[in-house]
C-alpha cells in the first residue's frame, strides 16, 4: 500500500507531515475534511471500537516449554526449563516468561488447541481457522479480511485491517492473512509489505499536493494504468483507502512511536527488526504499533514474530532470545491495553499453527506435532485467569477440552459483534459459506 518510513519528518514520497496536515483543508462536495470527520461523529460513529491483535509465532512454538510444562515427565520429555507460579494460584508458565506470569490474572492459556491437519508450516489456519484442503472458489478469507468486509472502517483515513507482517524467507511466515474469495478490497494493508510500492503516488511533489484537482488526477491515473494491467476487481476501493489516508494524518500518526512516552517505549523494547532466518523479525516495536494502530482505529491487527522451529537447539534458542522478548512485549501490550482502560474494547491472541513432540530428538530440538499445541488470550473483555484445556502427562495428547482453532476465532468474532453461526458470505461461485467450521464461541471466556 502506501509507504510511510522516511527520514526525519519527510515521508518516503516527498511529503513532509504539514504537507499531510495541509491536505486537511481539501474539499468534497463543498465540505471540508474536518466538517466531514465531525458530520460522520454527529451521525454516531463510536469513538471506541472492537479489535483484535492477533501475534502469529512463526513456525510454531513448543507448547510444553510455555504454558504446559511438565516438570514430573522424563528427562527426554521435560527439557530443561522449570516451571514458576503466576499471580493465579494454581497456573505455572515457564521461568523465562516472568513477567507474563505477573498478569497472568489478564490472562488465559490454551493447553489443548488442535486442528492443523498435516503439521505443514503455515499460518492460514490461525488467521481463518481452517485447513488449506477442499477451500471454497477464491479461497477462505482471513478474520481481518471478513471484519473489513462487515464492519467496514472505523475511520475512513484508516484502514480496519491492517498487516504489521515484513516479508520472511518462507512466504506463509510473512502472511498478514489472506482475502480469499474476498477479494483485494479486503485486503490488509502492509505498511512495510510487498504491495507498498505498488500503492505510492508517484511523480506528486509537496507543491502538487495542494492541488486536489491534481491529486485525485494522480489517483485515477494510478487506478487506470493497474486496470490495464488486468489487477481483479477492488483497485477502485484501493485508491479510495490511498486518497482517504493522504487527506489524513491518522495513519502516519498512529505508525509514528516516537510521541509515544521514553517510558512506554522503553517498557515495551525494541527487540530485533531484522528476519530472523526465514521467519519474522522479533520486532517489539510492533506491538506498541498495534496498540496505537487499535486506538486510531483499525478493527483487526495481525503482526508476526519470530521463528520458533526449534529442530535443534530448542533451549538455548527459546531462552536466550524468543521468550524474553516475547514476554516483554506481549506483556507489555497487555498492561497497556488495561492501564488505558482497552481491555474490553480489544482482545489479544497469540499462537503458531502446531505444538511439538514431547519428546526431544538428538539435536535437542523438538519436530512438528499437530497433535496439539497452545496459545494465550488476554483482553476481550473475556473471563481470564484461568486455563483452558489439558494435555497427559506427556504433553502428547489432549486429555481435556479439546479448543479447535475456528472456536477461538469463533469467540474473538462474537467479540467484534459478528455470529459466525448465523452469517454466511458467498463465494465466487454464489454459494453462501459459514465463516468457520465450528461457529460456536468457547462458553468458558463469557
Amino acid at each position: 500500500m502506501l509507504s510511510f518510513f522516511g527520514n526525519g519528518s519527510r515521508l518516503c514520497d516527498g511529503i513532509t507531515r504539514r504537507d499531510m496536515l495541509r491536505l486537511g483543508t481539501l474539499t468534497v462536495g463543498g465540505l471540508s475534511l474536518p466538517e466531514l470527520l465531525r458530520a460522520e461523529q454527529q451521525a454516531g460513529i463510536r469513538k471506541s471500537h472492537k479489535a483484535v491483535i492477533m501475534i502469529y509465532m512463526c513456525g510454531a512454538p513448543g507448547h510444553q516449554d510455555m504454558y504446559d510444562l511438565k516438570p514430573g515427565a522424563p528427562a527426554e520429555i521435560r527439557g530443561e526449563f522449570n516451571p514458576i507460579a503466576t499471580s493465579v494460584d494454581g497456573i505455572e508458565i515457564c521461568e523465562h516468561m516472568p513477567r507474563l506470569a505477573t498478569i497472568m490474572d489478564k490472562c488465559v492459556p490454551l493447553r489443548s488447541v488442535y486442528g492443523s491437519p498435516d503439521g505443514d508450516h503455515d499460518s492460514f489456519i490461525c488467521y481463518t481457522g481452517r485447513s488449506k484442503r477442499n477451500q471454497p472458489a477464491g479461497g477462505w478469507p482471513s478474520m481481518g479480511s471478513v471484519t473489513s468486509h462487515l464492519l467496514g472502517p472505523v475511520n475512513q483515513a484508516v484502514p480496519p485491517f491492517v498487516g504489521l507482517s515484513p516479508d520472511a524467507g518462507h512466504p506463509p511466515y510473512g502472511s498478514p492473512g489472506l482475502p480469499g474469495f474476498l477479494g483485494i478490497a479486503n485486503s490488509a494493508f502492509r505498511p512495510s509489505g510487498p504491495a507498498s510500492a505498488d500503492m505510492k503516488l508517484q511523480a506528486i511533489t509537496s507543491e502538487r499536493l495542494n492541488d486536489r484537482r491534481a491529486l485525485l488526477t494522480s489517483v485515477d491515473r494510478l487506478r487506470r494504468d493497474i486496470d490495464a494491467s488486468g489487477t481483479l476487481e477492488g483497485m477502485d476501493a484501493l485508491s479510495q483507502q490511498a486518497f482517504n489516508i493522504l487527506t489524513s494524518s491518522a495513519l502516519v500518526e498512529a505508525l509514528d512511536l516516537s510521541s509515544e512516552p521514553a517510558s512506554v517505549r522503553e517498557r515495551y523494547g525494541k527487540g530485533d527488526s531484522n528476519r530472523f532466518g526465514d521467519g519474522a523479525p522479533r520486532n517489539l516495536e510492533h506491538f506498541l504499533m498495534a496498540r496505537r494502530l487499535v486506538e486510531a482505529g483499525c478493527r483487526i491487527v495481525t503482526l508476526n514474530f519470530g521463528r520458533w522451529d526449534f529442530h535443534s537447539d530448542n533451549f538455548n534458542g527459546m531462552k536466550n532470545t524468543h521468550l524474553p522478548q516475547f514476554d516483554q512485549g506481549l506483556s507489555a501490550l497487555i498492561e497497556d491495553l488495561h492501564q488505558r482502560g482497552m481491555a474490553d474494547d480489544v482482545a489479544v491472541i497469540a499462537w503458531g499453527e502446531f505444538g511439538r513432540t514431547p519428546r526431544i530428538n538428538p539435536d535437542a530440538g523438538r519436530d512438528h506435532w499437530p497433535q496439539v499445541g497452545g496459545g494465550l488470550l488476554a483482553g476481550g473483555g473475556f473471563r481470564t485467569g484461568q486455563v483452558i484445556g489439558a494435555t497427559d502427562r506427556l504433553g502428547a495428547e489432549i486429555a481435556e477440552r479439546p479448543v479447535h482453532f475456528s472456536e477461538v476465532l469463533a469467540s474473538l468474532y462474537r467479540h467484534l459483534g459478528i455470529d459466525p453461526d448465523a452469517t454466511k458470505l458467498n463465494d465466487l461461485t454464489g454459494r453462501p459459506q459459514y465463516l468457520l467450521e465450528k461457529t460456536v464461541p468457547m462458553p468458558e471466556l463469557v
